[in-house]
């Protein structure tokens, strides 16, 4: 009888998934530290287990390659082949050639391809100390590596099928593992809620008293609340499976560039919104990209300056109130004031940039366009990778600074909401319609000096002695009319600097329930996404960083 694995392919290939993400970590372990034998027997594991379950599964190609990849380790593990430069770099070719051949395998593809029979091939070869086994052994002086990572030798053979790991793994079916007490917990609550509901209903048929409804519904509302908070606790997922991959990203861009380089990460188990997760790795991607080609020099550089042949990532993430601070410094030469501001004076970014502070000059670098390359390389030259970053970490209410030292390195850092489902707002009001900002970006609200009521568009108030540069929100969004009466200032920050937004109305702290655009919107400046009001109409929320940026700008401008 035919077995349906309609149910078992999804659990196979996410099995896979996390095996050979714990094979890459190992590898690259085993590389820095070639006498682990609790890394290679991870390694050892992975392969016995795929291959097996492939065999199970009728997946011959992937259990063949399995099975050849065990030989190689096997060897390794009985002390009759030793890890050296080239076969380090085979192996985790291997793991990349599994990441597409598995998939591929359960969409029907019955046998390897040339490239991976010549992968192979060349491993045996290196296990057996022909090919390129004469190259240094990974424990030589070039290539030693912290337990991190390293800088060994990437894929030198690849063909169209094994070159794209990151695509095979974009093949996979989202999946979340949750903790059961969890879900037990959030099932109770939902039977509560249940009887709760019940509850009211009744006391509403039989004319209860006012009072009593209310009590009733503040039951409800706090059984919702905890519902919430369970809800929110199942999306949440450690950042370290998504640090993890940078220490191979690392290690290959290094020694591809003549460099050494490694990885190391710090607060693994800090968790997030899975939703979060999904769009922060293009911009670390570009970070660690970044900092390789424009942070840590060269062995020889680095070694004239004092310093460690190997340089130094560093990928750290904690918790801050309700935001996810995440931090990138690498040990590098640091930021080129001089050469920023030459550039920028180049573009017409600033008049004078000689005389703009540290913080203020190295935003520059993440605007569009904007690269102190001498050449266009495969990793930077083109000003795309940090306005990408930018572009990211504002799409998700957050923000992005940056410090550096010369001859010590750089510093960016990532701000940003623990969640995208959920906004701890604060509503305003212009004409009949209303505003959201996130509270975390509120510092304080003040009334508009009457001086400044028939001023339109924006301008500069002085906020206790210092020049706040603000927008009338109003005229930003061209709407028609004039307030009438009173008009308040919200005072906001963002990236340590402030602005001011003038509004008709107050209407304080909401918790609000964050809806997308769509794609009708796309391009629409000034709106990070919406929300249903307690009246049942639609409120925009408003995008903090465009909104000071504009104001900045505008105020700035010559009349």
């Amino acid at each position: 009888m035919d077995m349906d694995l309609s149910a078992i392919i999804p659990v196979f290939l996410a099995e896979c998934e996390e095996g050979l993400a714990g094979m890459e970590d190992a590898l690259l372990a085993l590389e820095a530290r070639p006498g682990d034998a609790e890394a290679l027997n991870t390694v050892f594991r992975v392969a016995h287990t795929l291959k097996g379950n492939a065999a199970n599964l009728g997946y011959a190609p992937a259990a063949e390659f399995a099975h050849e990849l065990e030989d190689v380790l096997e060897r390794l593990r009985e002390g009759r082949a030793t890890l050296t430069h080239a076969l380090a770099g085979a192996l985790l070719e291997a793991v990349d050639a599994l990441r597409v051949l598995v998939p591929a395998a359960t969409e029907g593809r019955d046998e390897l391809t040339g490239a991976e029979r010549a992968l192979l091939a060349r491993m045996a070869a290196l296990a057996s100390g022909g090919g390129q086994a004469s190259a240094e052994p990974a424990d030589s002086p070039r290539s030693a590596q912290p337990a991190a990572g390293g800088a060994s030798a990437p894929a030198t053979e690849a063909s169209p099928d094994m070159s794209s790991p990151a695509a095979a793994r974009a093949k996979a079916r989202r999946t979340l593992r949750v903790n059961v007490e969890v879900l037990d917990r959030a099932l109770d609550v939902v039977g509560e809620i249940t009887i709760a509901r019940g509850r009211l209903a009744q006391m509403m048929a039989d004319g209860a008293p006012a009072e009593s409804l209310a009590e009733a519904h503040g039951d409800g509302e706090r059984l919702h609340l905890a519902l919430q908070e369970l809800v929110m606790r199942l999306r949440m997922v450690p950042l370290g499976p998504v640090f993890r991959p940078y220490v191979r990203t690392v290690r290959d861009l290094a020694f591809t560039h003549g460099k050494l380089a490694r990885v190391v990460v710090e607060g693994e188990d800090v968790e997030v919104d899975t939703s979060v997760v999904e769009h922060l790795r293009d911009p670390l991607t570009h970070m660690v990209r970044n900092a390789v080609d424009h942070g840590i020099e060269t062995p020889q550089a680095r070694v004239a300056a004092g310093k460690d042949p190997c340089g130094t990532v560093t990928l750290s993430a904690r918790h801050e109130g309700a935001s996810l601070v995440v931090r990138m410094a690498d040990d590098g030469a640091g930021l080129s004031r001089p050469r920023i501001a030459a550039r920028a004076r180049e573009r017409g970014l600033a008049a004078d940039p000689e005389r703009m502070g540290d913080a203020e000059l190295f935003r520059l670098i993440l605007e569009p366009g904007f690269s102190t390359a001498e050449t266009v390389t495969d990793l930077s030259g083109r000003g795309v990778g940090l306005d990408v970053v930018r572009r990211g970490i504002e799409g998700l209410r957050g923000s992005v600074g940056i410090a550096s030292e010369p001859g010590r390195g750089t510093t960016i850092t990532l701000r940003m909401p623990l969640t995208l489902a959920l906004i701890e707002g604060f509503s305003v009001g212009v004409a009949d319609d209303t505003f959201v900002l996130p509270l975390e970006s509120v510092v304080e609200c003040l009334e508009l000096p009457r001086d400044r009521h028939e001023q339109q568009g924006e301008g500069v108030l002085s906020l206790r002695g210092a020049p706040l540069p603000f927008l009338r929100l109003r005229d930003f969004l061209g709407m028609p009319g004039r307030a009438e009466g009173r008009e308040s200032v919200v005072v906001i920050r963002h990236d340590g600097g402030h602005a001011g937004v003038v509004v008709d109305a107050l209407h304080g702290a909401t918790q609000a329930v964050v809806k997308p655009l769509g794609r009708t919107f796309d391009g629409l400046g000034g709106f990070s996404g919406s929300t249903i009001l307690g009246s049942g109409r639609v409120g925009l929320i408003l995008d903090v960083p465009t909104l000071l940026r504009q104001a900045v700008e505008r105020a700035a401008a010559p009349a």
